[in-house]
């Protein structure tokens, strides 16, 4: 799936070239206007925090780039975020209640609800492609997260896992979406030319390496998958989602023998 990588990468080269622009007024002698008082608010530094690290990346996200970029004095901004981690996981839930915040809700199919959200934070990872993995390092203690947390402890729950197991189980599975979403979106990161090469490394040199020295890649080389493609996230989920079936049907499978073993037992034992 390469939509949102695509739109990401047309909305950074406009912001780009705006950067450029006012770069050469300034340059110029050109004359900024002052910033109204009292305009800033977290709404609006935020707003500014996104088109930096979408332009430039999360690493130039400093507050001296924000108050650039506002017109405003560096030291305004602390009145509104501590430091810049505050900022950092604020702005990261942000983009994450945008994505997928509030749009899904549970049905009476587990394995629907751990679908669909693994394929909604998989797209968000592919929209902010170029830190994201950056993001997926970070826990932000904040709503979006606990909602997305609370929303697959309970499909996991449903699904029959023992409670016992739930935490871990739920761990794994948020575990496995995230890091192969961000590294899917940080091959579509790369520079063109970059990922091109990559490409044809594993379209056109892998199947003439020597058939004696690598069989298994020889006899696969045709059926192997594009870089950046959604094939391997997609095959990966289903393999997480049978694995939760499985062990749930091991869990239902204990409850019954125990059931049994109880029933077996002379009154008063």
């Amino acid at each position: 799936m390469r939509a949102p990588a695509v739109a990401h990468r047309s909305t950074r080269e406009a912001l780009v070239a705006s950067a450029r622009q006012s770069k050469e007024k300034r340059s110029k002698g050109e004359a900024r206007p002052r910033r109204a008082r009292d305009s800033l608010n977290r709404e609006v530094i935020l707003a500014a925090a996104e088109k930096i690290a979408l332009r430039d990346g999360l690493d130039a996200l400093t507050f001296q780039e924000l108050g650039s970029e506002l017109e405003a004095h560096p030291t305004s901004l602390y009145r509104h975020f501590k430091d810049k981690d505050e900022l950092l996981l604020e702005l990261v839930d942000s983009l994450r209640a945008r994505s997928y915040g509030g749009t899904v809700t549970p049905t009476d199919d587990w394995r629907a609800d751990l679908r669909d959200i693994a394929q909604r934070v998989r797209e968000h990872y592919l929209r902010y492609a170029p830190f994201a993995q950056q993001m997926v390092m970070r826990t932000t203690r904040r709503p979006t997260e606990f909602s997305s947390v609370d929303f697959t402890l309970d499909a996991v729950r449903r699904a029959g896992v023992d409670d016992e197991e739930v935490a871990l189980v739920q761990r794994a599975f948020g575990s496995f979406v995230r890091s192969v979403a961000s590294l899917e979106a940080a091959v579509h990161a790369l520079d063109p030319e970059v990922w091109r090469r990559d490409e044809l490394a594993w379209q056109v040199e892998y199947r003439q390496l020597d058939a004696d020295t690598y069989p298994a890649i020889a006899h696969y080389a045709d059926r192997l998958p594009s870089l950046g493609g959604p094939s391997a996230f997609d095959v990966g989920l289903e393999m997480m989602l049978d694995a939760i079936e499985v062990r749930a049907e091991r869990s239902r499978a204990r409850q019954r023998v125990d059931q049994s073993g109880d029933e077996s037992r002379p009154v008063g034992e």
